[in-house]
């Protein structure tokens, strides 16, 4: 491993480490321990002790590979033609953190990549004991199991991003979407804005993975039947951030019951109307809420987007390309000045055609 190899991953990890030197070092560890174990898709289906059912996904990942940069104008690059079996559940835990009474995620900053509202540790006991530090804080946290993470393209100089076996079994539309969402980090990304990024790589995932399960009509079914109880999912969780959104505005001395009362009334109603995510409520925070709002927010708006430039691959991703130059506060308001229709009169929306 050269100097300039341990250089570029140490730098690609930047987008889920810290300054700190000892986050700095598992960083780098960490993706050099998955470097290390990939190996290319080719090798594996040549080797006859590879399960016959792990060699048919690998196959069905290469289809939906090409299909990626292809028809969905994402990047074409060494990404995702290596697999690596880790052993574990997830390839990294991230720690979220939130403040008792709001939603504003706790960022950490980054060389090179800026900013983002989550940070990673390849050793789910260190980001427990990360965890409890930050809560000693008064920070509201989780730790979160991450199935696949994006180097933003610089991993390409130590083969890519691979495959894992922490996705590869999911379920057709979903892989197809993991695959998609993760390429699209590497096609547009923002500094400092990762509700934009996510809700970006989002409805590239959803738009991306319809379009690939259109001539598969069970696999369809089965898709928008998973996305559909995540809707409610969603739909309720969303309610219940909007009503705590109202809470913490409210009287301070009246903050805690109110919020209290909020939260056990949504622990009741999760079984009932989002079965299947009663253990997201029973565990949630303002860490969680506001995670999920990064991911969900701004997805109506760039499916919108994606409307507008005529469903054409090419002509979307530069769309919100021109984006990113903008403040993160001109972005959202171009894209919420996409549900009115027409937007010729706002400057930022006019730079972004």
């Amino acid at each position: 491993m050269t100097l300039r190899a341990l250089f570029v991953a140490v730098a690609a990890l930047a987008l889920s480490g810290c300054s700190a030197v000892g986050h700095w070092g598992q960083a780098a560890g960490g993706h050099l321990g998955i470097v290390r174990a990939a190996k290319p898709v080719s090798d594996w289906l040549a080797d006859p002790a590879t399960p016959p059912e792990l060699a048919e996904r690998l196959r069905l990942s290469q289809q939906m590979r090409d299909f990626a940069s292809t028809r969905l104008a994402l990047p074409d690059n060494n990404s995702y033609r290596r697999y690596a079996d880790l052993g574990r559940a997830a390839v990294v835990w991230n720690i979220v953190a939130a403040p008792a009474f709001g939603f504003e995620l706790k960022t950490w900053c980054y060389p090179l990549m800026g900013c983002a509202g989550y940070q990673g540790w390849f050793n789910l006991d260190e980001a427990r004991k990360r965890a409890e530090l930050l809560k000693a804080e008064g920070w509201e946290v989780q730790v979160q199991p991450i199935p696949a993470y994006s180097t933003l393209g610089w991993s390409r100089w130590l083969g890519g991003d691979p495959l894992l076996n922490t996705f590869i079994r999911y379920p057709e539309g979903e892989l197809a979407a993991m695959i998609f969402h993760e390429l699209s980090h590497q096609r547009v990304y923002a500094s400092d804005d990762t509700g934009f990024n996510e809700a970006y790589a989002s409805a590239v995932e959803l738009l991306g993975a319809r379009e690939w399960l259109a001539a598969r009509p069970e696999a369809l079914a089965a898709f928008e039947a998973g996305r559909a109880r995540r809707a409610r999912f969603l739909a309720l969780a969303r309610e219940g951030r909007e009503r705590l959104k109202a809470v913490y505005a409210g009287p301070a001395e009246s903050r805690a019951a109110a919020k209290a009362a909020v939260m056990a009334e949504l622990r009741e109603r999760g079984p009932r109307e989002a079965p299947g995510y009663e253990a997201w409520f029973q565990r949630a925070n303002n860490a969680s809420f506001a995670i999920l709002s990064a991911y969900d927010e701004l997805v109506p708006a760039f499916m919108r987007l994606f409307e507008r430039e005529g469903r054409d691959w090419v002509k979307f991703h530069a769309a919100v390309e021109r984006l990113v130059p903008l403040s993160r506060e001109e972005r959202r308001a171009t894209l919420r000045g996409l549900e009115g229709g027409s937007n010729d009169s706002d400057p930022a929306t006019r730079q972004a055609r």
